[in-house]
């Protein structure tokens, strides 16, 4: 593994407190008195060795001023805060050529509390299921010839935390505005601040995942909760999620390609808390900023458990695509749309210049340097050019306090 690779704090000053400090101080004592996923226990052992000597890393040397400091490697797992920037900077890079020439939509879609319980106890099915409830449900009224008539591109990010880190699973869907006409030879645009009607949303999705959920208790893959297990009760939560009105939200429309670029800069590769959210850390409390300049406190203990409810099941895939986003479109559908999309509105109008894309780089110095501006090149002392570096072999034992500088 490349020293640093895919792993980067957020950009300026270091921040005072980390994850992986609470976790270091207070995780032994909490794995001693809970019963903990797999995954969880792998999340763990990442953040704490995270740039740390324990995953070996590179000593930088200058030979014209002597100044020496050593890089740790990174643990490249998605739920650690310092490993995301240069992923999530490589994973924009590569989604910037499937970005249409319109305007987008950002919907999104929300479980009831009541789901939550059951959410927790099978990730993986309920996560599915809320993906699939939501696409269908924009692809069907995409289709309608009585709404849209088209085929929407769609990409779907899950998010499972509130700024206090409870469990609130909720899909963000970004959603062309417009589609590809069922014969491929149009591009049917939708208005600019309207896609469609929020309780027909609602409804649509609240049915097929209610559907769904059902075929899935029918077939008895659910590990239900001690109060639906007795008989009847299960049918009862049903009839009252029927009865419930369940959020689907739209925020304010992507004016374009360059905002929807923001968007998945910012969503894509979220974790559940930065450490710059972090605001003190101490043997008994952990407070963190939530929002509007507000704060919330809570025992180590606490924060560890609101923080392992979000770690998703190994191999779980939190960023999909559908419509003309699909994988099996993006060579065909996706192509005939961006072409109606440039072909010029006007016979004499000249073709428009094709853009130029720059892809992020390979190597992770370059994307760094133009992320950051730091040449890791350069000496920071001195500024000699002559700087190199010696492979810096992982250590035996974890030691708390060596982490990089």
């Amino acid at each position: 593994m490349p020293p640093h690779s895919g792993c980067a704090p957020r950009f300026g000053e270091r921040p005072r407190h980390e994850v992986a400090d609470i976790f270091r101080v207070h995780a032994p004592a909490y794995r001693a008195t809970h019963v903990l996923r797999p995954e969880q226990r792998k999340v763990i052992r990442a953040m704490t060795a995270c740039r740390t000597a324990v995953l070996g890393g590179h000593l930088d040397i200058c030979p014209d001023c002597g100044d020496e400091r050593p890089s740790y490697n990174s643990c490249r797992n998605r739920h650690c805060p310092k490993c995301q920037a240069l992923a999530q900077a490589r994973w924009v890079s590569q989604r910037r050529e499937r970005i249409l020439p319109t305007h987008y939509f950002h919907v999104v879609f929300t479980l009831p509390g009541e789901l939550r319980p059951l959410g927790l106890r099978n990730q993986k099915l309920i996560y599915d299921l809320l993906f699939s409830s939501a696409s269908a449900t924009l692809l069907e009224l995409g289709r309608d010839p009585e709404r849209l008539g088209a085929l929407l591109g769609i990409t779907a990010v899950l998010h499972t935390w509130t700024r206090e880190l409870r469990y609130h699973p909720h899909l963000h869907c970004i959603v062309t505005g417009g589609g590809l006409s069922p014969d491929a030879e149009r591009w049917v645009e939708t208005g600019a601040d309207y896609l469609f009607p929020f309780k027909v949303l609602s409804r649509l999705f609240r049915g097929k995942f209610l559907d769904g959920l059902t075929r899935t208790y029918e077939k008895e893959l659910l590990e239900l909760t001690d109060e639906l297990t007795a008989p009847g009760a299960f049918e009862q939560l049903r009839r009252r999620l029927y009865e419930k009105d369940w959020v689907v939200y739209a925020k304010p429309p992507f004016a374009g390609a360059e905002q929807v670029f923001t968007y998945l800069g910012r969503y894509t590769h979220r974790v559940a808390i930065s450490n710059h959210r972090i605001v003190e850390h101490t043997p008994d409390r952990v407070t963190i900023a939530t929002k509007d300049g507000n704060t919330a406190s809570m025992p180590p203990a606490e924060f560890i458990r609101r923080f392992l409810m979000h770690v998703l099941p190994d191999e779980f895939v939190k960023i999909r695509h559908y419509g003309l986003m699909a994988s099996s479109n993006v060579h065909t559908k996706l192509e005939l749309a961006r072409d109606l999309l440039e072909k010029p509105s006007h016979p004499n109008e000249p073709d428009p210049e094709p853009e130029t894309d720059n892809p992020a780089p390979d190597d992770w110095q370059t994307l760094l340097k133009e992320l950051t501006g730091i040449d890791v090149g350069i000496c920071p002392v001195c500024g000699s050019t002559r700087r190199y570096r010696i492979l810096l072999y992982p250590a035996p034992v974890l030691v708390p306090d060596c982490r990089s500088p």
